[in-house]
C-alpha cells in the first residue's frame, strides 16, 4: 500500500498550464530578466564572477550542441577554442595594442578559421577517433603555446591591459558582454535547428549514410558546423581571457573546461536549445561548491564523476527532455496520449484516380549497369551485372534471397563502392561520384528495411533532403515557408499529412515506409529505386503502394523495384530483371519471365508458370 502523499503523487496531473507553452517561455524570461538585472541589484563579487564563469559555459555549451546535440559528433576540445581566443586577444592587445575588447571580433575568426582546419581533418573520422582527435587537438595548442615563447611568452603568460573603467563596476564589461554573446549564440543555434542546415546535421546525428542518399553533402555540413560551434566560443575566450587579465598556456587549454562544457550539454538535454544554457549554470556552481566546500580536486573529480553517471543512469537524454517526457506522461495519463491518438487512425490517400495505364517508355536508357561486381571476401554479391532500365519504365528487379538485389542498389545509389565494372545514369557515368551527388542527378531510394530519422518528425523527416547543393539552400526556413509547404503537399499525397508533427520513430513499419517514399519524393528524383515497398505492410496498404506507384510513374517517374511480392511485381512492372548468383539470369516482360524454366526452377516455382499460348493453324 501506497502511502498517502505517495499515492497522491503518483495519481498527481498536472494542469495544462504547467506544460504550456507560456510558462516555459515565462521561466526563461524570468530567468533571463534576473541575470540581466543581477548586477545592478547587488554588488557581490563573488556571485559576479560565478554568473559571469557560467555564462562562459554556457557559451561554451551552446556552441557545442550544435556540433554534438544537432550533428552527433562529440567533440572533447571546446576549451581549445576558448583559448585560441583568449590568446588572440591577449597578443593582439599587448603586441599591437588597444583594448583587449577591440579584437573580440577577430578571436570569434580566428576560433572559426582553426575550425574549419581541424575539421577538413578530423571530420573524415567518426566515433571515438573524433573525440581523440579534438583532445589531441587541445593538447597539441598547449603545447605550441608553452614552446613558442617568441608570440606566447611561454610557461610565463602574457598579462593583459588592465581595465581602466571604475572599480565600481569592474565586473559590469565583462559580465554584458559575455550575456550579449549569449544571446547572440542561442539566437543562433535557434536558428540553425529551424533551417535546410540544422536539418542536415540532424540527420548525420541520427544516420549518416542515409543522409547521404538524400542528397546531404555529409563533409561540408560537418565542416561548417564545427566552424558555427566555435566562433562565439572564440569570442567568449577573449572577454574570459581579459577578465582574469592573465592567460597562460596551462590555464587557457585546460582539458578541464572541456570536460565542464559538454558535462553542460550532457545535464540541460543535448539537442535542445535551452538544456545546454541550464547544464551551465548548473555545473558552474556546482564546480564552486566542490572547490569551496569539499577542498576541490580529488572531489571535484567525484561530484563531476557522479553527477555524469547519475546523467547517464536516469536521465540520458538530459534534464529538459525528461522534464518534458515526463510532464507530457502525466498530462496523458489514464488515456491515449496524441501521438496514440493519431496512430490509432487509419491510413487514407488522397482521393483521386489513379492512371491505368503506365507512362509511356521513351526507348531511351535511363539507368544502365555495366559488369558490374562487388565481392566479400571469397564471396561474389554480385557478379559481372549488367542490364538497362528504360526511361518511363517500371523496372522489376527479382531473384532468390542473397541474389546481390539489394547489394545492388547499395552499388547503384553509392551506399557502397563497386570493385569493376560502371554505372550510368542519364548519359553520365556516376560510379565514381559520392552518394549526394547521385541524389543531386535524380536518383532516390528507399530501403529494405526503413532508415527514418528516428528522433526528427515526420515533417523534418521529408523535409531533410537537399535536391542540389548551394549555400544559400542551407539557410532556407524547414519547418515553415516553401520548403515545408512541398513537403505537406508529399505527405497528403502518401497519406500521412496528419502525423506531420509525430516523431518518426512512433509510426508503424508500413507508416515509415509512406513517409520514406515522400522523403524520396522531395528530391524530384527522375529513378526511383524501391527495395521491398510491399515487405511487410497489409494486403490493404500493397494496393494504395501500387496505386501510389502507377500514379507517379504516370507523371514522368522511372522505377527499379526489388520485390519478393510477385501478384504485386507482376502485375505492376514490365520488364522484369531476375538474378541469380549476383548475375542476370533472365529478363523480359513478365508473361516472358514467368516462361523461363531456368526462373521457374530457381526461383518463381511452378504456381507462376504461364502456359503457352497455342496459335492454331
Amino acid at each position: 500500500m501506497l502511502s498517502a502523499p505517495a499515492a497522491a503523487w503518483s495519481s498527481w496531473t498536472p494542469p495544462e498550464w504547467v506544460s504550456s507553452r507560456r510558462l516555459r517561455y515565462g521561466l526563461i524570461g524570468a530567468a533571463a530578466l534576473f541575470i540581466a538585472a543581477y548586477p545592478l541589484l547587488s554588488d557581490d563579487r563573488y556571485y559576479q564572477n560565478m554568473i559571469i564563469l557560467s555564462l562562459v559555459f554556457a557559451i561554451g555549451a551552446t556552441g557545442l550542441n550544435i556540433i554534438t546535440g544537432y550533428g552527433g559528433y562529440v567533440s572533447l576540445g571546446q576549451g581549445a577554442f576558448i583559448g585560441l581566443g583568449g590568446y588572440t586577444a591577449a597578443i593582439l592587445s599587448t603586441k599591437v595594442g588597444g583594448n583587449p575588447f577591440v579584437w573580440v571580433p577577430v578571436a570569434g575568426v580566428v576560433a572559426g578559421l582553426f575550425a574549419a582546419a581541424l575539421g577538413v581533418i578530423a571530420m573524415r573520422a567518426r566515433g571515438h577517433t573524433f573525440v581523440i582527435l579534438t583532445i589531441v587537438f587541445l593538447f597539441l595548442l598547449q603545447i605550441v603555446a608553452i614552446n613558442w615563447r617568441e608570440l606566447t611568452n611561454g610557461t610565463a603568460g602574457l598579462t593583459m591591459p588592465l581595465p581602466r573603467w571604475s572599480p565600481d563596476i569592474a565586473n559590469w564589461p565583462f559580465y554584458y558582454a559575455l550575456l550579449g554573446l549569449l544571446v547572440v549564440s542561442i539566437a543562433m543555434s535557434w536558428w540553425i535547428r529551424r533551417t535546410k542546415f540544422g536539418m542536415g546535421l540532424v540527420s548525420i546525428r541520427e544516420d549518416e549514410d542515409k543522409a547521404e542518399t538524400v542528397g546531404i553533402n555529409t563533409p561540408v555540413y560537418k565542416i561548417l558546423g564545427f566552424v558555427a560551434s566555435t566562433v562565439f566560443v572564440g569570442m567568449a575566450g577573449a572577454v574570459y581571457g581579459y577578465y582574469l587579465s592573465f592567460v597562460d598556456p596551462l590555464g587557457m587549454f585546460n582539458i578541464l573546461l572541456s570536460v565542464q562544457i559538454i558535462l553542460s550539454v550532457l545535464l540541460g538535454g543535448r539537442g535542445t536549445l535551452w538544456g545546454p544554457v541550464l547544464g551551465a549554470f548548473i555545473v558552474e556552481p556546482l564546480n564552486e561548491f566542490a572547490n569551496n566546500s569539499l577542498g576541490g580536486g580529488n572531489a571535484r573529480l567525484l561530484v563531476f564523476g557522479g553527477l555524469m553517471a547519475l546523467v547517464v543512469l536516469f536521465m540520458p537524454r538530459g534534464i529538459v527532455p525528461a522534464i518534458s517526457e515526463f510532464l507530457e506522461r502525466r498530462r496523458t495519463r489514464g488515456r491515449a496520449g496524441l501521438v496514440g491518438e493519431r496512430l490509432g487512425a487509419p491510413i487514407e490517400l488522397k482521393e483521386r484516380e489513379v492512371p491505368t495505364a503506365p507512362a509511356a517508355v521513351s526507348g531511351q536508357t535511363l539507368l544502365e549497369v555495366k559488369n558490374v561486381a562487388k565481392r566479400f571476401g571469397g564471396l561474389r554479391a554480385v557478379d559481372s551485372c549488367g542490364f538497362a532500365v528504360p526511361e518511363g519504365s517500371i523496372t522489376a528487379l527479382i531473384g532468390p534471397n542473397g541474389s546481390g538485389k539489394t547489394t545492388l542498389f547499395n552499388l547503384i545509389d553509392g551506399t557502397m563502392p563497386l570493385d569493376s565494372g560502371e554505372v550510368w545514369f542519364d548519359g553520365r557515368r556516376i560510379d565514381r561520384q559520392r552518394p549526394w551527388n547521385r541524389a543531386h542527378a535524380g536518383v532516390g531510394r528507399t530501403f529494405q528495411i526503413t532508415r527514418l530519422f528516428k528522433e526528427m518528425t515526420v515533417l523534418e523527416n521529408v523535409v531533410a533532403p537537399i535536391r542540389e547543393f548551394r549555400l544559400r539552400q542551407l539557410n532556407a526556413d524547414a519547418v515553415s515557408g516553401p520548403e515545408a509547404e512541398r513537403a505537406e503537399e508529399l505527405l497528403e499525397f502518401v497519406g500521412m499529412l496528419k502525423y506531420r508533427d509525430v516523431p518518426a520513430s512512433a509510426l508503424s513499419y508500413g507508416q515509415q515506409k509512406l513517409v520514406e517514399l515522400a522523403q524520396v519524393l522531395m528530391l524530384d528524383p527522375k529513378l526511383i529505386l524501391l527495395d521491398e515497398p510491399a515487405g511487410g505492410i497489409n494486403p490493404t496498404l500493397i494496393e494504395r503502394m501500387g496505386d501510389m506507384i502507377r500514379e507517379l510513374n504516370s507523371r514522368g517517374k522511372t522505377f527499379l523495384i526489388v520485390e519478393h511480392n510477385m501478384p504485386f511485381v507482376l502485375g505492376l512492372c514490365d520488364p522484369v530483371r531476375v538474378l541469380g548468383r549476383g548475375k542476370l539470369m533472365a529478363q523480359g516482360t513478365p508473361e516472358e519471365v514467368q516462361r523461363d524454366p531456368r526462373v521457374l526452377d530457381a526461383y518463381l516455382g511452378d504456381d507462376f508458370a504461364v502456359e503457352p499460348q497455342v496459335v492454331e493453324a
